[in-house]
């Protein structure tokens, strides 16, 4: 008679890695497409009439919006270098790229670490996934509609005092944006992490309590580090909601704390002969039958 299919089926080391390395080409090879789709995509669609004409890409409308978004009035933006645009080409599809790669992303991470959870921990690594993503989606939005016209806007008023004309490469506006708007996605998202690694054990809420004035002066400074060029009231403005956060986070971490149960381990008794396990009834070893006693 044949065997039952087996379902728990355990894979080897190399299968594991040919899994990985077969998610990670579906990655790549999505980054890649829709990279080159958004450099070479046409903005307008009556480019299908006169095909053989230059066209604008998607890339520099998506900037154009940036740049009439952000910039301040009566700024210039030059390019300086030669190979600046093309740069600024190829840099900003690729981030839109990633964007636009998240999905298939979190899709492959899940397709890959699935099987190997179980119903319980199902249960607490999606509500993580679900958060993290919302928080950083929210993150993007802040850091690109607050921090960043802050930031850039609070710099020019010292181009005036000083009486210099505000004239700003190309690849540092657009990267100011670009780095600035990430940064302030992932920083976010530390509430979730913070939440995950209490409800493991790995830390707890009393250390990070005691500690908290050292906690958010360390986290200042890096905000100031991370904001360049946008003096305290941008520092000041990622902050306040991110320390905000992080003390709903605390306050959720508590929760989990607190209902978290002792691991209880289970001691069974071995042979003090061949140090085989002793079912607890047993006076005898079942694998050298020799008495215990």
């Amino acid at each position: 008679m044949p065997e039952a299919p087996n379902e728990d089926k355990v894979m080897t080391f190399w299968e594991h890695t040919e899994e990985l390395a077969k998610r990670l080409r579906v990655i790549l090879y999505t980054l890649f497409a829709s990279t080159v789709a958004i450099m070479v995509l046409p903005a307008d669609p009556s480019f299908l009439r006169n095909p053989l004409e230059f066209y604008v890409p998607l890339i520099a409308l998506i900037l154009k919006a940036v740049r009439e978004q952000i910039l301040p009035p009566n700024v210039r933006l030059i390019g300086l270098e030669l190979v600046a645009p093309i740069e600024l080409y190829v840099v900003a599809s690729f981030i839109l790229g990633v964007a636009v790669t998240i999905p298939v992303i979190a899709y492959e991470i899940y397709r890959f670490v699935d099987p190997a959870l179980r119903p319980q921990e199902r249960r607490g690594v999606y509500p993580f996934l679900l958060y993290f993503s919302a928080l950083f989606i929210f993150g993007l939005f802040f850091g690109y509609k607050v921090i960043t016209p802050v930031l850039v806007g609070a710099t020019f008023p010292f181009f005036y005092a000083i009486g210099a004309e505000p004239i700003v490469s190309i690849l540092e506006f657009y990267n100011v944006v670009f780095i600035t708007t990430l940064v302030t996605g992932l920083a976010f998202t530390f509430p979730t992490i913070l939440v995950i690694l209490v409800k493991y054990g790995v830390i707890g809420t009393d250390m990070l309590t005691k500690n908290r004035r050292y906690l958010y002066a360390g986290w200042f400074i890096a905000t100031a580090v991370l904001t360049p060029d946008g003096g305290p009231v941008a520092d000041l403005i990622l902050f306040a909601p991110t320390v905000a956060l992080m003390e709903t986070g605390l306050l959720i971490a508590r929760r989990y704390e607190k209902n978290r149960q002792p691991v209880l381990v289970e001691i069974r008794p071995t042979c003090r002969f061949c140090g085989a396990p002793i079912p607890s009834s047993s006076g005898f070893c079942p694998k050298c039958g020799k008495a215990q006693r």
